[in-house]
């Protein structure tokens, strides 16, 4: 596989909750940015609000979540996760190769346990 091909990946980012709206749209700038300074292009973004985290994360019982879909080169991916690893507001990141751009994320609700 040429290093010059892109790929289409999907990211989850938990940015603090302990935010301001001011400071937790300058750290999704950040991420976006990061993308882009490395050749990439964010093609869609998704606001998933702010949500109770299954866990506590390094003293972080709610995170606000944002999946992004980015067009982006493999070997910038390592580099991605270096930067977003010097991150304080960023709790947690996951980024998987995908196929597609969702255009509507849905969650079903939890069975109910009886």
């Amino acid at each position: 596989m040429s290093q010059n091909t892109q790929n289409l990946y999907e990211g989850m980012y938990i940015i603090s909750a302990k935010l301001s709206d001011d400071a937790r749209g300058k750290a999704l700038e950040k991420i976006k940015s990061a993308i882009t300074e490395r050749g990439g292009e964010v093609v869609k973004i998704h606001d998933q609000g702010r949500k109770r985290l299954a866990y506590e994360i390094n003293g972080h019982r709610e995170g606000h979540y944002y999946v992004l879909y980015f067009n982006s080169k493999p070997a910038s991916i390592s580099e991605l996760w270096k930067e977003y690893h010097l991150s304080e507001d960023l709790i947690r990141f996951v980024t998987l190769r995908t196929e597609k751009v969702l255009e509507k994320i849905e969650f079903k609700p939890l069975a109910e346990e009886n």
